[in-house]
């Protein structure tokens, strides 16, 4: 189908299929949203690139952005044009088959810390518009043909701080010399949703913890802190605004109210011990009624939307404080959770919660995609999630019945043990499984394909003396081990049986790309890109750039020609080579 603009207000009828007020249905050249559609299933129907010649890709274009930072866009591709999002919230517009810049917009930052470095994980286009969300939490809508701003929104006019906290660390002679690299505090980095005149939009920094750089034999490393009490932290939401004025809709906060105890599970919802002190968190419940205000939940996720029941699927961060669990009793619901909400009114209406009161970090942080389970002898809308617990679960996602979860992809040691004083080593631990990196699935072959982290950490919790002129009671810390590696795994989404797994040196953080002609696309954080054989996991290309390959990557056409596109500008957190290049390849 030919690209098209409807007039707002209007609703056009093509073979049976209602196409909403404003959108254009895109042609399956362009790469039109985050994950391909909004399923987020990063599965395109181009194969002009395959098995067979694959090996013959040969650079086409390389773009510095001139932005030097952790780089996680997945790049928009519309009409000839890809519009880009670069750390510190440039957003830039190229020419997809020679990479010249149409226009750049940069927005004005406060210098600030964020929680988890600068990236912007992409943009959104559709209304004549460019959505993209700030670090300093706003939506800001830009022209889409010149880059002029149109309107910004904040998400939020509350901020929180808690880098203060370090000093309750030097205090106890932890960390003395480690530097602050970032601290809770409202931002936003996920790539906006767009759907029906409504751009869903979320918080991140709402999880209270501490990020503090520290010296490791293999360098630098990133320790994680939580503390108790001090009124600290804040509470995530997703945000639906009009996609034509910015007005906002509606607002869905991930932590409920009060309710948010829960049911007091000793166990996950799909059976695994948690190994709770329940008598214990029942007995502080009345000292800790309100703390629900400020309990977390960062929405780190671009949703993905069934159209047909009017749902938006999202993930949702860990509970606030941080892995420190002694102020805030109860399952601390919806955090750690995949919930489904009516995307007309903002109500929940599913949620299933991953881990009830987690101590551990393991958000919800890879996009949750759709596609239709083959399961028990009948065909079922499923929504799949890959965990940081190292699991894909799979969902009904008419009422978010679990249907069943993979067979592990990457190795699992002590999960779910509390920290302790003396430390206790976890697998995965806070980096993942599978971190923020989307999965790509492949409904022809019924294959999704995982990149995993393998990285233990060890879990402290200690005790701080009592003094009046602190409010912490005990502070809980990771320290990551040097072991670290990574895997791509094939899952059957029908069983969640594995059908090829490869083994990478480092951690796999970025996400995969799936065609038709057969290929599995990602990067490494060595700065190696890959081009791998959908059915057997078999390295068909690849190319070696500068610096880490940690962003997902996309495939389109222009004037008949498929090309393939990654940023490649490295991580920070992982210890990967920042740098600032988008590498497009395409057969000769």
């Amino acid at each position: 189908m030919r690209n098209c603009c409807f007039s707002r207000g209007l609703i056009f009828a093509l073979g049976g299929l209602l196409i909403s007020p404003g959108v254009c249905e895109q042609p399956a050249s362009d790469w039109p949203v985050y994950g391909y559609d909004r399923s987020n299933q990063r599965f395109s129907p181009l194969d002009q690139v395959n098995t067979a010649n694959v090996g013959g890709l040969q650079l086409a274009w390389r773009f510095a952005t001139g932005k030097t930072g952790s780089f996680q866009a997945t790049p928009i591709v519309t009409r000839g044009v890809m519009y880009v999002t670069t750390p510190f919230n440039h957003v830039l517009a190229l020419d997809a088959a020679t990479g010249r810049q149409r226009w750049r917009y940069e927005h004005p930052l406060p210098e600030t810390k964020t929680c988890c470095g600068p990236a912007n994980r992409g943009a959104a286009v559709a209304y004549g518009k460019v959505y993209t969300v700030t670090l300093d939490a706003k939506l800001v809508a830009l022209d889409q043909r010149t880059g002029a701003p149109l309107w910004s929104r904040p998400l939020t006019d509350s901020t929180t701080d808690v880098r203060e906290a370090k000093t309750a660390l030097v205090d106890e002679r932890i960390f003395e010399q480690a530097l602050v690299s970032g601290a809770t505090g409202y931002s936003a980095n996920m790539a906006p949703q767009v759907w029906a005149d409504t751009v869903f939009a979320g918080i991140t920094g709402a999880g209270y913890g501490l990020h503090l750089d520290v010296e490791s034999s293999s360098g630098s490393a990133l320790s994680v802190v939580g503390l108790s009490g001090g009124g600290h932290g804040a509470r995530g939401f997703l945000v639906a605004f009009d996609a034509h004025s910015g007005a906002e809709k509606w607002r869905w906060y991930t932590v409920p109210g009060p309710s948010w105890t829960g049911e007091w599970r000793s166990h996950t919802a799909d059976g695994v011990p948690l190994n709770r002190n329940l008598p214990g968190e029942k007995a502080r419940a009345a000292e800790y009624p309100d703390t629900w205000r400020i309990g977390g939940g960062s929405i780190w996720t671009t949703p993905a939307i069934d159209r047909e029941l009017g749902l938006i699927y999202v993930g949702t961060g860990n509970p606030a404080p941080q892995m420190d669990d002694s102020t805030r009793p109860g399952d601390n619901l919806h955090t750690v959770s995949l919930v489904a909400i009516d995307a007309a009114t903002g109500k929940t209406v599913w949620a299933y919660q991953q881990v009830p009161h987690d101590r551990w970090g393991y958000d919800v942080a890879s996009p949750p995609v759709l596609f239709e389970s083959h399961h028990a002898g009948a065909r079922v809308p499923a929504v799949v999630q890959a965990s940081k617990t190292g699991w894909v679960f799979v969902h009904d996602r008419r009422n978010g019945r679990l249907l069943f979860k993979s067979e592990p992809f990457v190795p699992q040691r002590n999960l779910f043990t509390p920290p302790s004083a003396d430390g206790v080593t976890i697998s995965p631990g806070i980096f993942g499984g599978a971190s923020w990196s989307p999965m790509a699935l492949d409904p022809r072959r019924r294959s999704v394909y995982v990149a995993g982290i393998h990285h233990p950490v060890q879990y402290f919790s200690k005790s701080l003396a009592v003094r009046p002129d602190r409010p912490w009671h005990s502070f809980t810390y990771t320290r990551p081990l040097d072991e670290r590696s990574g895997t791509i795994t094939a899952l059957n989404i029908d069983t969640g049986r594995i059908r090829w797994q490869r083994q990478t040196e480092l951690p796999m953080v970025g996400g995969l790309l799936a065609t038709a002609g057969g290929v599995v696309f990602t990067g490494e954080g060595n700065g190696r890109f890959l081009a791998l054989d959908s059915s057997t996991g078999e390295t068909l290309w690849s190319y070696q750039g500068e610096y880490g390959v940690n962003a997902p990557p996309i495939t389109y056409a222009v004037d008949g020609r498929q090309y393939v596109s990654v940023a490649a500008g490295g991580n920070k957190l992982f210890r990967f080579k920042t740098g600032d290049d988008i590498l497009t390849f395409v057969l000769p």
